[in-house]
């Protein structure tokens, strides 16, 4: 019995030896496995860690050119809007030089400056980055700079019409005075040869008409825009009429039935009444047909309505026509 023991325990040893021997040589063979599947995810692991390295990086450099592109646009705006500031600010100092003589024109003139006032209060307030109001603000800028050349063509053109009207009155004054003095002469004239004037000695007329013009010398209807009246007609052939110097009276009177004058006023006898002309105007009559126009000028302003315009020499009534201005 003992000897079965100690040979039974011998065989089991032995097998258990055998199993170390073979797990034993196992191991190298597990662990070299091991070790490569942890480099394996070593290098996995590396890989994804430089993948997302890269694309940090990516990220961080188109960041960097947002910002920077967005630091220079914004820039680029805020020039902008210093310059269209500037600009405004020169236009305003253009309307600021602006002055008329005429209060219809300063009046428009207050206010188109308050205009160019208002949208540089405005632009000041105007976030640099709000585009749409930008442009919104230039074109306003070139629609008050046209409105101010406009300005500049008006003013010029009355100006000039003023000196004009001037050297015309002047010239009226000085021919009323000579008028005057040659109608002192004809009427003693007239009166030593009254008994000798028959009815086909007097001067006859053909065609009155009358047209209204505005500043740019155009024929209008347009009452707020007439600055003179031009009236038209043609003392006819007489051969009988006295020769010589004739003087044609106008007369022209508004939709009230007021006559209107201006500083060079002038009056004349007809049928033994003395009346007074709105303008007039001499011709040299020698029996032929002959062809004259009346400017009437200074009167300060026109209303619509019918106008009523007659024509008269010291002698005779020419003629009566009418104007319509709206």
């Amino acid at each position: 019995m003992h000897k079965y023991t100690k040979k039974k325990y011998f065989s089991y040893f032995c097998k258990l030896n055998q199993e170390f021997d073979i797990m034993a040589e196992i191991d190298p063979i597990m662990e070299r496995r091991q070790r490569e599947e942890q480099e394996q995810k070593n290098k996995s692991l590396k890989n994804i860690m430089w993948a997302l390295v890269a694309v940090a990086a990516l990220m961080a450099a188109g960041l960097a050119y947002i910002w920077t592109s967005k630091s220079s646009l914004v820039r680029d705006l805020n020039a902008e809007k210093e310059d269209l500031t500037q600009q405004m600010i020169a236009l305003k100092g253009d309307y600021d030089s602006l002055s008329s003589e005429y209060e219809s024109v300063n009046s428009q003139l207050d206010s188109s400056r308050e205009e160019v006032n208002q949208l540089i209060e405005r632009i000041k307030k105007t976030e640099a980055t709000n585009r749409a109001k930008m442009r919104q603000y230039e074109k306003e800028l070139g629609t008050l700079r046209s409105i101010m050349r406009n300005y500049i063509v008006q003013i010029d053109s009355l100006n000039t019409l003023n000196h004009k009207l001037t050297a015309d009155a002047a010239a009226a004054r000085k021919e009323a005075a000579s008028s005057r003095a040659e109608n002192a002469e004809l009427k003693g004239q007239v009166e030593s040869l009254s008994g000798q004037v028959a009815a086909g000695s007097v001067i006859k007329s053909r065609g009155l008409s009358v047209n209204a013009y505005n500043a740019s010398d155009k024929v209008t209807d347009r009452s707020s825009r007439v600055v003179r009246l031009l009236a038209s007609l043609s003392l006819v052939e007489n051969d009988l009429a006295p020769k010589g110097p004739v003087r044609v009276y106008l007369r022209v009177k508004d939709p009230e039935g007021i006559l209107l004058t201006n500083s060079v006023q002038t009056s004349f006898n007809y049928n033994g009444q003395t009346l007074v002309a709105s303008a007039s105007r001499e011709v040299d009559y020698q029996g032929k047909e002959v062809d004259l126009s009346i400017y009437l000028n200074d009167i300060p302003s026109y209303q619509a309505g019918i106008y009523t315009i007659e024509a008269y020499t010291t002698q005779a009534f020419l003629g009566k026509t009418e104007l319509l201005l709206r």
